[in-house]
């Protein structure tokens, strides 16, 4: 694990939060320079009446938009040029998303091929955007992938059949307009698996071999946050404070994450949804006791501390207790959450374990896990989940 003293960078972009965020989209679209503006949303978003508020807006400010909401959960490749292809005929320059993590990462991609002239796919890995991407302004309306916040996007590559993960920080939005106000139409399953996966990007930085006493500080409010906040928030759907915390806690482990990376969890879950077009959060959901219980030994004293900030008191335990009270506090919240299903459940054949697998260890996730896998490792957790 590192020492406090190792460089390390932290990219962040400008964000405003609070009630009514949504509605300054316009206002920086004119800041950036906008000629015509590209809304990318889904058609979720356009039927909730979000993508509606922000197009008003922009209409507002006397600047001309075009909507391209043929993006799917998972967005894909395809998705990505289409997008790209109009942004280009419709001669845009600036890029507005409204939505969840899947209308942020497609935007992103957009920009990416508008920039740099090739196929999305042709991006993957770490630091390989060279040009920037034009202006982009993030409105979420979920509490979970930070996409808003991060230098990540997920694509699928269709062709390959796997999720792919680009990091660059030409990926950071120029702002995020953060409205918890947004929250309140996701269903009850949305608001789940998005928030499971925000506390996974929050366990996962906090023991990630690139944390940092920067990064440390929002994995750890963002652990707090959530595993505070979740339960209720599904209980209390229209509460605007708990839809307040969420979203903090999102955003907490959005800047945690984007800079200290990720793990096995993200890994397997980029492998698993790409194969079979599943929730991200359930995967997560399903996967994450397993891949601590590998990686417990590694960063033991890491995941006492993940404990302790969710309410266990692990004083007087001996080592192995610890351990399993922390398993059985994330399996009590996967289960409370409806993740209970088994990975055979979500359709997962024991024949797709070894081709999971080699692409999951190919995820530049798993560069940050704190214990090095080997192939044979993953197979097994992907077992044990089965």
């Amino acid at each position: 694990m590192p020492n406090e003293l190792e460089l390390r960078k932290f990219v962040a972009p400008e964000f405003i939060f609070g009630i009514g965020a949504q509605h300054l989209a316009g206002r920086y679209a004119k800041n950036f320079g906008a000629r015509k503006v590209l809304v990318v949303t889904d058609p979720g978003i356009i039927a909730a009446g979000w993508a509606e508020r922000v197009t008003d807006s922009i209409e507002d400010v006397g600047i001309p938009y075009t909507v391209f909401s043929e993006v799917t959960p998972n967005p894909r490749d395809q998705e990505v040029m289409a997008g790209a292809e109009i942004y280009q005929s419709d001669r845009c320059n600036v890029i507005v998303a409204v939505g969840g993590g899947s209308p942020m990462d497609c935007a992103k991609g957009i920009g990416i091929v508008s920039s740099n002239k090739r196929h999305i796919v042709e991006f993957e890995g770490v630091d390989q955007v060279p040009v920037p991407c034009p202006p982009l302004i993030c409105i979420p309306t979920t509490s979970g992938s930070s996409a808003d916040l991060s230098q990540f996007a997920i694509i699928t590559d269709m062709q390959q059949m796997v999720k792919i993960a680009i990091v660059s920080k030409t990926l950071v939005p120029d702002i995020a307009l953060i409205d918890p106000q947004t929250n309140v139409t996701m269903s009850s399953f949305l608001t789940a698996s998005t928030g499971f996966d925000a506390l996974t990007h929050a366990i996962e930085a906090f023991v990630s071999n690139a944390h940092s006493p920067v990064t440390d500080l929002h994995a750890l409010e963002a652990i707090r946050l959530i595993n505070a906040n979740l339960l209720s928030t599904i209980k209390e759907p229209d509460n605007l404070d708990l839809r307040g915390k969420m979203m903090l806690g999102s955003l907490h482990a959005g800047l945690a994450f984007s800079n200290a990376i990720l793990g096995a969890v993200h890994a397997m879950a980029h492998s698993l949804g790409g194969l079979l077009d599943l929730a991200h959060g359930e995967c997560c959901a399903v996967l994450l006791r397993h891949v601590i219980a590998y990686n417990f030994d590694a960063a033991a004293e890491r995941y006492q501390l993940i404990g302790e900030t969710m309410g266990l008191n692990l004083r007087g335990m001996f080592f192995e207790e610890k351990k399993s009270a922390i398993l059985e506090t994330i399996y009590y919240l996967q289960k409370a959450l409806g993740f209970d299903r088994t990975l055979g459940q979500l359709g997962v054949q024991r024949s797709d374990i070894p081709v999971l697998a080699s692409k999951a260890m190919k995820d530049p996730c798993m560069a940050t896990n704190p214990r090095r896998p080997k192939q044979r490792d993953i197979e097994v957790l992907y077992e044990e989940a089965l």
